[in-house]
């Protein structure tokens, strides 16, 4: 049996005013899989999701990524270059084109030359679809195609995990699709995703798990779309009636 490659193990995190975020939360997650997170907003899927690579700082359990766990913190940039992470808001530096965002950690991180890091930035802006983007500044980019570039970085640093955090929740309609588009690709090519999305389709198309969170807790787990066509718990089928 493949080892899982991140396991969460009794996972319990608290923020200020005692907010208890995460309530013993334990999930072990494979090589290639695509697991999609849903639930109602403040159910604890983000916090879950940053707490991955130590965005947030768990209070008790423990989280190993690839055999590393996020509580030592001599391992964490370590881990770090193993997990990339897409996040609502794009996050592009401003001031740099496309190319020079996606090509800078490489060179920094990776030591790679600017001649690999230029040609492995080329080759996944076609990856994503905007090639011809190369030297635009992320302000001349539309909202799609920013989350597209911020993929892209993510993907420059050659991580073994990636991480969604509701990635086309800052998009305007149109253009949710471009970037679902590109993650169901990705999806097809064996890198492990952890999405929390609002996207029910994604989760139907890509998912090979869909997983329900509530109040800080995993509700129901259940395989591919299972979850949507013959879900087991109350709660889910109360979720699920008001979304779909």
């Amino acid at each position: 049996m493949t080892e899982p490659i991140i396991q969460i193990k009794d996972v319990h995190k608290y923020f200020k005013n005692n907010i208890h975020a995460l309530r013993g939360v334990s999930l072990d997650i494979y090589p290639g899989e695509v697991i999609v997170i849903i639930g109602p907003s403040g159910s604890g899927k983000s916090t879950l999701l940053r707490s991955i690579n130590n965005l947030e700082e768990i209070d008790f359990g423990d989280i190993t990524v690839g055999g590393l766990s996020v509580k030592d913190h001599h391992d964490i940039n370590k881990l770090r270059m193993e997990v990339g992470m897409v996040f609502q808001q794009f996050n592009l530096f401003p001031h740099l084109t496309v190319l020079e965002n996606i090509t800078l950690a490489q060179r920094i991180v990776r030591k790679r030359s600017k001649k690999e890091s230029y040609q492995n930035a080329m080759l996944l802006l076609e990856k994503v679809g905007i090639p011809e983007k190369a030297h635009a500044y992320p302000l001349q980019l539309s909202g799609g195609q920013q989350q597209r570039v911020a993929i892209a970085r993510a993907l420059a640093m050659n991580p073994k995990i990636m991480l969604f955090d509701e990635p086309t929740s800052a998009l305007d309609p149109e253009m949710i699709q471009e970037v679902l588009e590109v993650m169901i690709q990705l999806s097809k090519e064996g890198i492990t995703m952890v999405v929390v999305s609002h996207e029910m389709g994604f989760a139907r198309a890509a998912a090979d798990r869909t997983i329900l969170m509530d109040e800080g807790k995993i509700v129901e787990i259940a395989s591919h779309d299972e979850l949507f066509t013959n879900p087991q718990e109350e709660r889910t089928r109360l979720f699920l009636s008001k979304i779909l």
